[in-house]
C-alpha cells in the first residue's frame, strides 16, 4: 500500500475541488465484511491525471461520469482517473472488512451479552478501509450518509441521523469536513439525550455498561454543557455543527477522537469501578479538550500533518485550562495533575533522539507514515506548555484575539502555522514570529537555575540559563517560619534572559523556586541552599502547584543523575505521607513505581524499594482511616497491591471481597490483586477461571489474558507468546493485556529467552497487522524490565534492519534510549 506524500497532496489539491460524498454502508452482511458505496462529486481545474484511494477486500465497480472503470485498475489502496477539466462525478462499490485493530470500521462482540458494535477512527489514511475518498485534510467536502444496520442497532455520525424503513439510516448533510474527521458509530448503543443551547446533546455506550453511564451521566452531562458555555465565552464563532454527541467506544486506541458532532471516547471512561477524583477530572479534560477540537482541528482545520501540532497542542492547552475555569467546583487545580504527570510526558520525548520541533518543518514530514509518528508528548504535553508561556508572555486577553481572527479568516478552511502566527501577530504588538521561531521550531529543554548573590539585607538574584528560548516565569521567593512552614514572602515575575539582575532586601531566602506557578517548559534547578530546603521541607510549601513544580525538578534530577533514585524514595516516604493533593501523590507514586523501583535500582535494590513504597502506602491508609479521602485510601491501596512481595495480605483481601476499613473489592481491584498473585506464583488457571466467570466482561477478558501471562510457568509464557506473535487473532485490547502481563522483574530468568525474540517477531507483526499494531508492541511488548547493556547492544543492532514499518522503528527508538537512561542512571 502508498502512504500518500506532501507533494502527491499538494498536487492533487491544485488539481481538484472536492464538493460532495455519499456515503452507503451496509453493515448486514456478516461479521466480517460489510458493503461500502461512496459517490463523488468533484470538479478538476484542469486535464489531468489523479486517483482516489482504497483499501477494498473486493472493488465491484467503479463509474467515473457514466463510463465504467476496470477495477482490476486498483494499484493497492490508489484507482488511477483521468479526468477532463469539469465537473465530474465517480461511485465506487466495495466490500470491506472490519478490523479488530482499533483502525478503520473496528467490529466488538460484546462477551457479556453477545451484542455487536461498530465505529469508525479514520485517523490519517484509515478512511480508505471504509470507503473510496481523496484521502488528504485540504480536500474537504460535504458528506451525506446512509448506513443500513440489523434491527436494533441506532446508529450515530457527524451530523443528526434518522431512521427510515428497513434498518436504513440516513444523516443531514454536513458542514465540509475532512475525510478522516468522518464518524459512524452503530449498534444497540444505551443513550442519554438532552438538549441544550437549541441543540441535541447526547451520550452513549454499550448496553452492558448502561448502569455505570447512567450513574456518571449527570456529572459528565454537567462538564459538557459548562464546558460548552465557556467556550463560547471565549469564541466569537458559534458552534458549527447541528449536534453534540460523544460515544465511549470498545477497545478505541486514542483517549479520544474529535469527529465533529461525534466524539469517540475509549469507554474505560464509563467507570466500572472506583476511581479517584484526579481520574475523573482527566475525564472532563479529554471532554474539554475534544470540544476545542470542534474549533481549533474541525472547523479550521491543518493543510498538511506537519502542523497536527497546531490541532493537539492547542487543545491540549484549553482542556486543562477550560475545565479549571468552568467546573472548579467539581475538580482541583488541573495544571497540578498536568505539571507533575502530563508534562512529564513531554519532558521525556523531547530529551531522545527522536525528538522534533512543536512545529516541525514541513520537509520532515514527507508523508502519511513519518507524520504518525508526531503523535507524542511533544505535539501535546510540550505544545499546551508553550501556548501556556505564549499566554503568560502575550496576555490572554490578546492571544484570544488572535485566536479569534483566525477562525474567521479560515472557518470551514485550512490554515497553517504561518496563518496562525500572522493571525495572533494581528492582535498584539509584540514579535510573534521571532517568538514562535525560538518555541516551535526548536528542540530540547532549557534548564534555569537561580543564583543570589550579595549579603545581610541586600541580594541580587540571577538566572542560570541553560537554553535559547525566551521565558516569562514567576519566581517564589520562601521563607521558613519557625515552625518550619514555608511562607511566600513575594513571587517577582522576570523574563529570562534577564536584562538585569532581581534586588531583593531582607534577609537571604530559604527557597527560590523558578517557575513558581508552571508557567514556562523548562528544567528547575536550585541553588545549593534553596536545593537543601526544598528536599527536606517539600510538603511544607503551600501551594500545591508549586510543589508539583518541585517535585517535577526531583524526577528530573534522577533521570539526569543528579539524585539517586533511593533517595528520590526517601523524599516520596518523608513527604507524600504528609501530601493533600491527591493528584501529586497519584503522580509521584507512578513515577517510583514504574519507573524507580522497576527500573532505576539496580536488581539487588528492589525489593528495598518496594518495602518503602509499601511503607508510604501504609501510612496514607492510617491517614485515611476516617473515611474522608477515599481517593488517597485507593491509591495507598492500589500501592500495596502492585509492590506486594508476599502474597498473604493481599490474598486475604481477595478471599474476604474487602480491605479492612475499606474500600470493598470491585471487579478493577480484584482483578489487579489476582494479576499481582500471578507474578509471585500464588495463584493458577483455576482461579483464573473462576474470577472470569464471576465477570465475564469485555474488562474480565483482558483481566484474565492479562493474569494468564503473568503466571511463572514456562507454559504459560509459551501460550502468551504465541498469542501474541504467532497468530492475529488477538484484539488490540486483548494483545496489550497479554503484553502487560507477559514482561516480569521477578520473572527475568524465565523470560530471558523471549528477550531476543522480541524483535523479529515484532517486526513481523508490524508488517502483518500495521501501524496500531506496531506501536502496540512496541510500547507494551518491548522487555522494558531487562535494563542490561546485552539488551541494549541487542536492540541497537537490531535497529540496522531498515525494514521494519515507521512505527515500530520510533517505539524502538524511544524504548532503546531509555533503556539507556536507565543504565546511566543505575551507574550514576
Amino acid at each position: 500500500m502508498s502512504v500518500l506524500t506532501r507533494d502527491e497532496a499538494q498536487t492533487r489539491a491544485q488539481l481538484l475541488d472536492v464538493h460532495h460524498y455519499r456515503v452507503d454502508l451496509d453493515l448486514t452482511t456478516g461479521d466480517e465484511t460489510f458493503g461500502s458505496t461512496s459517490t463523488i462529486r468533484f470538479t478538476a481545474r484542469a486535464a489531468g491525471d489523479t486517483f482516489v484511494e482504497l483499501k477494498p477486500v473486493t472493488l465491484h465497480s467503479a463509474v467515473l461520469d457514466g463510463q465504467p472503470l476496470d477495477p482490476a485498475a486498483l494499484d493497492g489502496n490508489r484507482l488511477p482517473l483521468s479526468l477532463a477539466e469539469g465537473e465530474h462525478e465517480i461511485t465506487l462499490t466495495t466490500t470491506m472488512r472490519y478490523s479488530h485493530t482499533g483502525e478503520g470500521m473496528h467490529r466488538f462482540l460484546d462477551p457479556t451479552d453477545g451484542a455487536s458494535y461498530t465505529y469508525t477512527q479514520l485517523f490519517m489514511e484509515d478512511v480508505q478501509r471504509v470507503f473510496a475518498a481523496f484521502d488528504q485534510p485540504d480536500l474537504k467536502a460535504v458528506f451525506e450518509l446512509a448506513v443500513t444496520a440489523p434491527e436494533g442497532w441506532t446508529v450515530l455520525t457527524n451530523s443528526v441521523t434518522e431512521r427510515g424503513a428497513d434498518g436504513r439510516w440516513t444523516s443531514a448533510p454536513t458542514q465540509p469536513l475532512s475525510t478522516y474527521f468522518v464518524c459512524v458509530a452503530a449498534g444497540p448503543w444505551h443513550s442519554i439525550r438532552t438538549e441544550h443551547a437549541g441543540l441535541p446533546f447526547g451520550i452513549h455506550c454499550r448496553r452492558s455498561l448502561a448502569p455505570h453511564l447512567d450513574a456518571d451521566a449527570d456529572e459528565i452531562i454537567a462538564v459538557t454543557k459548562a464546558c460548552f458555555d465557556r467556550f463560547h465565552e471565549k469564541f466569537d464563532e458559534p458552534y458549527p455543527f447541528d449536534s453534540y454527541d460523544q460515544a465511549f467506544v470498545p477497545e478505541f486506541n486514542a483517549g479520544a477522537m474529535e469527529n465533529p458532532g461525534l466524539v469517540t471516547f475509549r469507554d474505560e471512561f464509563v467507570f466500572r469501578s472506583a476511581v479517584t477524583a484526579t481520574e475523573r477530572m482527566t475525564r472532563a479534560m479529554v471532554i474539554a479538550h475534544e470540544m476545542a477540537h470542534m474549533w481549533f482541528g474541525d472547523l479550521v482545520t491543518l493543510r498538511w500533518w506537519d502542523d497536527i501540532w497546531l490541532n493537539e497542542s492547542f487543545a491540549e492547552y484549553m482542556g486543562y485550562q477550560t475545565v479549571n475555569e468552568a467546573c472548579s467546583d467539581l475538580f482541583a487545580d488541573t495544571w497540578i495533575d498536568f505539571g507533575v504527570s502530563r508534562k512529564a510526558w513531554g519532558y521525556d520525548a523531547d530529551q531522545r533522539p527522536s525528538t522534533h520541533p512543536v512545529a516541525p518543518d514541513p520537509q520532515a514530514v514527507p508523508d502519511t507514515a513519518s507524520a504518525l509518528l508526531n503523535f507524542d508528548g511533544i505535539s501535546y504535553a510540550k505544545g499546551a506548555s508553550a501556548l501556556r508561556q505564549l499566554v503568560a508572555w502575550l496576555g490572554e486577553e490578546d492571544f484570544l484575539a488572535g485566536i479569534n481572527i483566525h477562525f474567521k479568516r479560515h472557518k470551514f478552511g485550512n490554515a497553517t502555522l504561518a496563518d496562525f502566527i500572522d493571525n495572533l501577530a494581528a492582535a498584539t504588538d509584540r514579535d510573534v514570529h521571532a517568538w514562535a521561531e525560538r518555541w516551535l521550531r526548536t528542540t530540547g529543554v532549557d534548564t534555569l537555575t537561580p543564583r543570589l548573590t550579595g549579603e545581610a539585607n541586600r541580594w541580587e538574584l540571577s538566572v542560570d540559563h541553560d537554553g535559547s528560548r525566551p521565558h516569562r516565569v514567576r519566581a517564589g521567593l520562601y521563607d521558613r517560619r519557625p515552625d518550619g512552614e514555608l511562607a511566600l514572602r513575594d513571587s517577582v515575575l522576570t523574563d529570562v534572559p534577564q536584562r538585569e539582575p532581581i534586588h531583593l532586601t531582607g534577609p537571604r531566602p530559604a527557597l527560590v523556586v523558578l517557575n513558581d506557578g508552571d508557567l514556562t517548559y523548562a528544567k528547575l534547578r536550585f541553588d545549593e541552599v534553596s536545593e537543601e530546603t526544598a528536599l527536606r521541607g517539600l510538603s511544607r510549601i503551600p501551594d500545591p502547584l508549586t510543589r508539583a513544580v518541585v517535585w517535577n525538578s526531583a524526577r528530573d534530577m534522577v533521570r539526569d543523575g543528579e539524585l539517586a533514585p533511593a533517595d528520590y524514595l526517601e523524599l516520596a516516604l518523608a513527604h507524600l505521607t504528609e501530601e493533600t493533593e491527591l493528584g501529586i501523590v497519584q503522580g509521584v507514586l507512578a513515577f517510583a513505581r514504574q519507573q524507580v523501583a522497576d527500573r532505576y535500582v539496580p536488581a539487588g535494590q528492589r525489593p528495598a524499594a518496594l518495602a518503602t513504597l509499601r511503607e508510604i502506602a501504609r501510612a496514607l491508609l492510617r491517614r485515611t482511616e476516617d473515611g474522608e479521602d477515599p481517593g488517597l485510601r485507593l491509591t495507598a491501596v492500589r500501592t500495596l497491591v502492585d509492590s506486594a512481595t508476599t502474597p498473604d495480605q493481599i490474598a486475604s483481601w481477595l478471599d474476604e471481597g474487602t480491605v479492612h476499613g475499606g474500600p470493598e473489592l470491585d471487579p478493577e481491584l480484584r482483578w489487579r490483586i489476582l494479576a499481582r498473585l500471578a507474578v509471585l506464583g500464588a495463584t493458577d488457571e483455576t482461579a483464573i477461571a473462576a474470577e472470569l466467570d464471576r465477570d465475564p466482561s469485555a474488562t474480565g477478558q483482558e483481566g484474565a489474558a492479562r493474569c494468564r501471562a503473568a503466571l511463572p510457568d514456562p507454559d504459560a509464557k509459551a501460550a502468551a507468546w504465541a498469542a501474541m506473535f504467532d497468530s492475529d487473532d488477538l484484539s488490540n485490547y486483548l494483545f496489550t493485556a497479554t503484553a502487560l502481563g507477559f514482561w516480569q522483574p521477578e520473572q527475568a530468568d524465565l523470560v530471558q529467552e523471549y528477550v531476543e525474540r522480541f524483535y523479529p517477531a515484532a517486526t513481523a507483526l508490524g508488517d502483518r497487522r500495521g501501524p496500531a499494531m506496531a506501536e502496540a508492541a512496541g510500547r507494551y511488548a518491548f522487555p522494558a524490565y531487562a535494563v542490561d547493556a546485552d539488551a541494549l547492544a541487542r536492540g541497537e543492532r537490531h535497529l540496522a534492519d531498515d525494514t521494519m514499518i515507521p512505527a515500530l522503528r520510533r517505539k524502538l527508538v524511544d524504548q532503546l534510549d531509555d533503556l539507556a537512561r536507565a543504565l546511566r542512571v543505575r551507574e550514576a
